[in-house]
């Protein structure tokens, strides 16, 4: 049996979720999945429940599970809070306590919507990007990090920070991700003007070597976010930091004509992995029902191939959402003229029942 734990999160994380557990329920269904739910809380339901963003008993309830699907977390409600006790601090000590340093974010353009994306269907069209970004090391999580006074001002101050193994372990996913890819892998830095990032292209580097089949090439960060709007689909697998490969992330998401479209996956060296849409809580849309949640629904399809070895499974899950896609439904972030504009519930029973008739 495995485990998966349930964290809704806050926001439009409790709606979006609920889609994907409902996609799941009918996948233990028809395909026999042995799988148990278990729920905690996290983020600012966390605070306002336990005045914890990462209370204890989820902590462990995370160690224990296979896996963990993950809503969303944070809003402005929770913004004057002191420092480490507000929402998404709860998120960094769950991915660090965990070891989950390998952030899949997949950029994929589904035919259907190459006309939601804002650049021109000619420049997406077939668009397929895995970007790795390393995500438990860098200024995120690096000491000394504060705010002071200093000579009578306020003085804000992060470190920059990864040690080689740190780097190395990151790129020996990338380079055996690429492997079962087009084998093209871009590393990303700013080895120009930050040390650390120097360090990162040499280590990189040497790591390569291990895959002679592979194609490395190097970019600064400014030209990869200027060369992903301007063609992006000259990449294949992007390999970076933790600050840039955040950005880079949420830029290439836009390609896919909504950030509502994008899962990720966050894994250890274990394959165990946090699952979650790369969008965040939305406060200005929850509790209207008008959230996407085809991001959450692909990230269950991820779990289903990383975590729990069953690729089938998420084979079916993402070809239900296109069949979906196809069949013209909307939701408002990816809606253009001669479709249907659904709503949240609308759009994750329509999946489930396109997994179940499949």
């Amino acid at each position: 049996m495995s485990k998966v734990l349930v964290l809704a999160g806050d926001g439009i994380g409790p709606e979006i979720v609920r889609e994907a557990v409902k996609v799941l329920d009918v996948a233990k269904q028809k395909f026999a999945l042995d799988v148990e739910l278990d729920e905690a809380l996290v983020g600012g339901a966390a605070v306002d429940a336990e005045n914890d963003p990462l209370p204890q008993t989820t902590l462990e309830k995370a160690r224990a599970a296979d896996a963990i699907l993950f809503g969303s977390i944070g809003g402005p409600k929770w913004d004057a809070i002191e420092r480490d006790k507000r929402p998404e601090r709860g998120l960094l000590r769950l991915r660090s306590t965990l070891g989950l340093f390998a952030n899949l974010r997949p950029a994929i353009l589904f035919p259907q919507l190459a006309d939601a994306s804002s650049l021109k269907p000619e420049v997406v069209s077939g668009l397929d990007i895995l970007i790795v970004r390393e995500l438990t090391g860098g200024i995120y999580f690096g000491q000394p990090r504060g705010i002071k006074e200093e000579n009578g001002e306020r003085v804000g101050f992060n470190t920059y920070v990864y040690t080689e193994s740190e780097m190395r372990r990151i790129a020996k996913v990338a380079f055996e991700l690429a492997m079962k890819r087009d084998k093209r892998v871009l590393s990303v830095d700013k080895a120009n003007v930050l040390e650390v990032t120097e360090l990162w292209k040499e280590v990189v580097t040497e790591e390569a070597k291990a895959y002679p089949e592979i194609e490395l090439s190097h970019m600064y960060v400014d030209n990869a976010a200027m060369q992903l709007v301007r063609a992006p689909k000259q990449f294949d697998v992007i390999v970076t930091g933790n600050l840039f490969g955040d950005i880079l992330s949420d830029e290439a998401a836009m390609l896919t004509g909504s950030i509502g479209m994008l899962p990720s996956a966050s894994l250890d060296e274990n394959r165990k992995g946090l699952y979650e849409p790369c969008h965040g809580s939305a406060p200005d849309i929850a509790g209207q029902g008008i959230a996407n949640p085809l991001a959450t629904i692909m990230s269950l399809a991820m779990l289903m191939r990383y975590s729990l070895e069953r690729g089938d499974v998420a084979d079916a899950i993402e070809a239900a959402v296109e069949s979906v896609l196809d069949q013209g439904l909307r939701t408002a972030d990816i809606y253009t003229e001669g479709t249907r504009k659904v709503g949240t519930e609308e759009m994750g029973s329509a999946v489930a029942d396109a997994l179940l008739k499949a």
